[in-house]
C-alpha cells in the first residue's frame, strides 16, 4: 500500500486542503465593515465602493490619480537641522522620524511636484497622514514655501492637499512657527496673482486648519471630512454641551458658509480641471482628441458632393480636339 501512502494521499491533500490567502489582498472598511478587494479599491482611490468612505490615500498615489498620465516630477525640499530640541517621550525623535519613513517609505510628511492636469500645468502638494499624523513640522512648511516659490517662479497655480493633525510637537514653537511662515508664502502666490486651491481630506485640524488650509481662492473638501481646530471631544468637554450631528463635517461646514465645494475624491480631478482653468481665464478643457480626417472623410458627400463636381466641371477649361493625320 505504499502507492497509496506515497502518492493518492498527498494527491487528496493537495486538492482539499486549504490554500493560504495572502493577507493583503481585501481590506475591510472602516465605515461600513465591507470587504473590498484591494485592486478594486486602489481603482476607486481608496473610497469604499459600497457606501462612499473615503480612505485614507498616499501623496504619491493621490497624484498618479492626478495628474496627465500619472506623471509628475518632484520638488527638491530643504531639510531643516533634524531634532533641534533633542525631544524624547516614550522614544526618540529620531527614531520616530525613521519608523515612519520605514512604514511609509516617504522622507517626511509632505510630497511637492509640478505637473499637467488637463494639459494645465500646475504645483501641488499633498500631505501624508500616515506619516506621523500628517503633523506640520520645520519641514512643511520647507515645504509650502518651496511650492509656492515654484509656482512663481513657473507662473502656475498651487493646489495643496491638507491632511494632518496639527503642529508636531516634538518640534515646539518651531513647529507653531511654521504657521506665520506659510502664510507668507501664499501671500505670495496672491501678489503674483496666483490661483491657490485647497482640499481639505479628512482630517485637517489644528494649526494647518488656523494657517494654510483656510486661506486657499477656492476651498474643496472630500464628504465627511474633518475639519476643525479644536476636536469636536474637546469642545463638548469644555463646553459641557452635546454638539449638534455632523458638527466641523464637510457637509456642515459647507452649509455654515466655510466651505466651497463638496465633492468625492473620484470626482476630484475633473472638479480641479475646471476650477483652475476658470481662475486662470482658460477656455474648457478639451475632453479630448480627435483624429486627423482622412481624404474620403475629407471630402463633402451627396447634394453638397455633387454641387462641388459640377461647379468644377464647369470651371474646367475645356479639352483640347486632336486630329488624327
Amino acid at each position: 500500500m505504499n502507492w497509496i501512502t506515497n502518492y493518492m494521499r498527498p494527491r487528496i491533500n493537495s486538492i482539499f486542503s486549504r490554500r493560504e490567502m495572502p493577507e493583503n489582498l481585501w481590506t475591510k472598511c472602516d465605515e461600513c465593515g465591507s470587504m473590498l478587494f484591494h485592486r478594486e479599491m486602489s481603482q476607486n482611490l481608496n473610497v469604499c465602493t459600497n457606501c462612499g468612505h473615503h480612505m485614507n490615500i498616499s501623496p504619491r498615489a493621490r497624484f498618479q490619480a492626478l495628474f496627465d498620465g500619472g506623471t509628475f516630477t518632484e520638488v527638491a525640499v530643504p531639510a531643516p537641522k533634524p531634532d533641534p530640541l533633542h525631544f524624547r517621550d516614550q522614544k526618540r525623535y529620531p527614531d520616530r522620524l525613521k519608523a515612519a519613513q520605514k512604514s511609509t517609505g516617504e522622507k517626511e510628511a509632505m510630497l511637492v511636484a509640478t505637473g499637467e492636469i488637463g494639459r494645465t500645468p500646475i504645483v501641488a502638494a499633498a500631505q501624508d497622514f500616515s506619516f506621523m499624523a500628517g503633523s506640520m513640522g520645520m519641514y512643511v512648511g520647507n515645504a509650502i514655501i518651496a511650492a509656492a516659490e515654484q509656482a512663481v517662479k513657473l507662473k502656475r497655480p498651487l493646489i495643496l492637499f491638507s491632511a494632518a493633525g496639527g503642529a508636531r510637537m516634538q518640534e515646539g514653537i518651531l513647529s507653531l512657527m511654521q504657521m506665520p511662515r506659510t502664510t507668507v508664502a501664499i501671500q505670495m502666490l496672491k501678489e503674483a496673482g496666483l490661483p491657490y486651491i485647497v482640499v481639505l481630506t479628512h482630517p485637517t485640524t489644528g494649526g494647518v486648519t488656523a494657517s494654510y488650509a483656510m486661506l486657499g481662492d477656492v476651498q474643496i473638501a472630500e464628504p465627511n471630512a474633518l475639519i476643525c481646530f479644536a476636536g469636536p471631544r474637546v469642545i463638548e468637554q469644555t463646553i459641557r454641551e452635546k454638539l449638534p450631528e455632523g458638527f466641523q463635517r464637510a457637509e456642515y461646514l459647507l452649509d455654515h458658509g466655510m466651505l466651497d465645494r463638496v465633492t468625492p475624491r473620484p470626482q476630484m480631478r475633473e472638479e480641479l480641471i475646471t476650477i483652475t482653468r476658470m481662475l486662470l481665464g482658460l477656455p474648457p478643457v478639451i475632453a479630448g482628441d480627435l483624429p486627423a480626417p482622412t481624404l474620403e472623410e475629407a471630402e463633402p458627400q451627396g447634394a453638397e458632393a455633387t454641387a462641388k463636381r459640377a461647379a468644377d466641371a464647369k470651371a474646367a477649361p475645356a479639352p483640347e480636339a486632336t486630329t488624327k493625320k
